[in-house]
């Protein structure tokens, strides 16, 4: 490959070859090298050296031939580009906002309808936007798909051509290491067999994948940042797939169930009840539970008196339809799992117990729990009581009775608020308004069973004419106007609510969190870098060094990397003590080079990155360790490597 086909993001200066208006090199406007001299052909050499730091996609900045197979490979092009996969990532979320603010169908019909009538205006222009169905709409469908095939187009080839890097060597040395951005040189009069076979055995101590390639060591390191960027990426793909999955099947019920009272699974137990597109009734897990007793306690004093302390539902269940009884108890955030459902302990009251009386004296409820919900932390609860049959007035006509019921389990006495001073029933008190006529429940319309709708209800009247309505404690009756009846506060019994819920692929969907975080970790921390060690004989017969490090972004980990690894190649094959500066430019003393450039000198800077060794001192040679230690460079007076491998910043200042 090419310099001209190199990632854009992986080129530098130095790296890329890239020469001066004196070597004669020109480029069109591609920067694609347009003539053959020598000089080019280094530099097309040292881009070899330099490519496939990673799998990123070449972009191409010419507009597509004439044709539809242009235009096609082009669309191609851009769709399968990182910067359209995130563009249309944050299309998708920005999608998602409307779902999440706007009442959906599929989740509460209801809120829809009133959304409707209270915006008649702007629900027709939601209509057609698909924004009472977001998830499901047209345009929110496009997005996603698009964002399938932009990942599956990125990472399948990006795949491949990783795996051939993995099967492949590294690269050999460039004719030119003084073009890396981190260099060091030294001679030396230690052959240069053994200065390849010792930096050979030290890029295995360090974990590198090296080989001997002519005169130099090859070796890189850093696969795991662009493994790390696949793996993101699929697991990106994993859970868009179980996201999807998981909103197609998922369904979602919630029921309110009395102490002594069951449920079983099925359509007709719930109270309300959601799910996804392609959910079936013939999906829901078969099983069945009875709520034997629930128990709940508080902070009785202290600033948190009324605090939760436990919440605990004891259950019998049963999986299948003959399965065997067993017992369990269900905690806040700790669910009862079942095959694939999740029963969830999620909202808790109080029920009072009834006992109503007609005209006649007749039972028309019969010690009936009539839940209510709670409307504060100390559970002040409030709801609707309703005798739908069997009431017969004072006339002997037939009625309906309908009560208005505001709770407090814990009353705080004459004089007081209508506000519990305490979430347990310590001192139940129940205040009932009453009404009589017509509930509406027989009107063919579904109504909540927590309020009364007023409309064909005549109220009670006191002596004052006022709303006939009576504070009870447990076991007080309530004696209705005229004769029409009784009302027995007979006691308190509680409920507990819970939620059952089926969310498939949602382990999928973790494991693929999960490894989305690794892999941009990975990513991001890891560089992928490569080092050559060349060592050649020079014309005075002694051997000539080089060491160069290249990374795929400029960074200071290089040249340290580098310049630790030379100080610990240096104590093996110290300085030779007669060196001079004039000797150490590598072009001079290249067996190789036929280039006539060769023996020019180099740019200016270069020279400063190759100061003169000096007289190694007393450091001992470095010892081999085993492989995956960090060799820790001796301490001598030579001169320093980590000077010869000047950071990028510097080199570029230097030219």
């Amino acid at each position: 490959m090419t310099e001209a086909t190199t990632d854009a993001t992986e080129a530098t200066t130095d790296a890329a070859g890239v020469t001066s208006d004196a070597a004669g090199v020109t480029t069109d406007v591609a920067g694609v090298t347009t003539d053959e001299t020598p000089q080019a052909r280094d530099d097309q050499q040292l881009g070899d050296a330099g490519s496939r730091l990673s799998t990123a996609p070449t972009e191409e900045p010419n507009l597509p031939a004439l044709g539809v197979v242009g235009w096609v490979r082009w669309f191609w092009r851009q769709l399968t580009s990182m910067r359209v996969a995130l563009l249309l990532l944050l299309l998708l979320s920005l999608g998602a906002i409307p779902g999440s603010l706007i009442p959906q169908t599929g989740v509460d019909p209801t809120q829809v309808e009133l959304f409707r009538q209270k915006h008649e205006t702007l629900a027709p222009v939601y209509d057609k936007l698909g924004l009472f169905n977001v998830y499901s709409s047209v345009w929110f469908s496009a997005i996603y798909i698009l964002l399938f095939v932009s990942l599956i187009g990125c990472i399948v080839p990006r795949t491949w051509q990783f795996v051939g890097q993995l099967r492949s060597r590294p690269p050999g040395a460039p004719r030119r290491l003084t073009r890396l951005p981190a260099y060091t040189t030294w001679r030396t009069q230690t052959e240069p067999e053994q200065v390849r076979e010792a930096a050979l055995a030290l890029m295995g101590r360090r974990r590198f994948r090296a080989h001997v390639s002519g005169d130099a060591v090859a070796a890189e390191k850093g696969y795991l940042r662009e493994l790390g960027n696949l793996v993101f990426h699929v697991a990106l793909i994993v859970m868009l797939i179980a996201f999807a999955w998981g909103q197609l099947f998922r369904y979602e019920g919630n029921k309110l169930i009395l102490e002594g009272g069951g449920f079983s699974n099925t359509l007709t137990q719930y109270d309300d009840f959601k799910s996804g597109n392609l959910f079936a009734a013939d999906d829901l897990d078969p099983f069945s539970f009875t709520l034997k007793d629930f128990n709940g306690t508080y902070e009785p004093t202290g600033p948190n008196r009324g605090t939760p302390r436990t919440f605990e539902a004891h259950l019998t269940y049963s999986e299948g339809a003959y399965g065997a009884e067993k017992t369990t108890t269900i905690k806040v955030n700790e669910p009862l799992e079942i095959d694939g459902s999740k029963i969830y302990l999620v909202s808790h009251g109080y029920a009072p117990i009834l006992t109503v009386k007609d005209a006649r004296g007749n039972v028309v409820m019969d010690h009936e729990a009539v839940p209510l919900l709670p409307q504060d932390a100390m559970v002040t609860s409030s709801g609707a009581v309703k005798v739908m049959d069997g009431y017969r007035n004072a006339k002997g006509e037939k009625e309906q009775l309908g009560f208005n019921a505001w709770f407090l389990p814990t009353y705080g006495g004459k004089g007081t608020t209508m506000v519990s001073q305490f979430p347990a029933p310590l001192n139940p008190m129940l205040a009932l308004s009453a009404y009589h006529g017509d509930l509406g429940v027989d009107a063919g319309f579904p109504q909540s069973v927590y309020q009364l709708d007023k409309r064909n209800l005549e109220e009670f009247k006191d002596p004052d004419g006022e709303l006939f309505k009576e504070q009870l404690a447990v076991g007080d009756t309530m004696t209705l106007p005229n004769g029409a009846g009784t009302v027995t506060f007979e006691g308190v019994t509680e409920w507990a609510g819970f939620q059952v819920t089926e969310q498939p692929a949602s382990g999928w969907a973790l494991a693929g969190s999960l490894a989305a975080i690794l892999g941009l970790a990975a990513s991001l921390f890891v560089q992928r870098r490569r080092v050559w060690v060349r060592a050649v004989r020079g014309a005075d017969g002694v051997t000539v060094v080089e060491m160069a490090g290249l990374g795929r972004s400029e960074s200071a980990k290089v040249p340290e990397e580098l310049g630790d690894l030379a100080a610990v190649l240096y104590a093996q094959a110290p300085g030779a003590p007669d060196s001079e500066p004039a000797d150490l430019d590598p072009e001079s003393t290249a067996p190789e080079s036929t280039d006539p450039q060769s023996t020019a000198p180099e740019p200016t800077g270069l020279e400063s990155t190759a100061p003169e060794p000096t007289e190694p001192g007393t450091s001992e040679p470095g010892t081999r360790d085993t492989p995956g230690t960090h060799d820790t460079p001796d301490t001598h007076e030579a001169p320093d490597p980590h000077h010869h491998a000047a950071a990028p910043a510097e080199r570029a200042e230097q030219k």
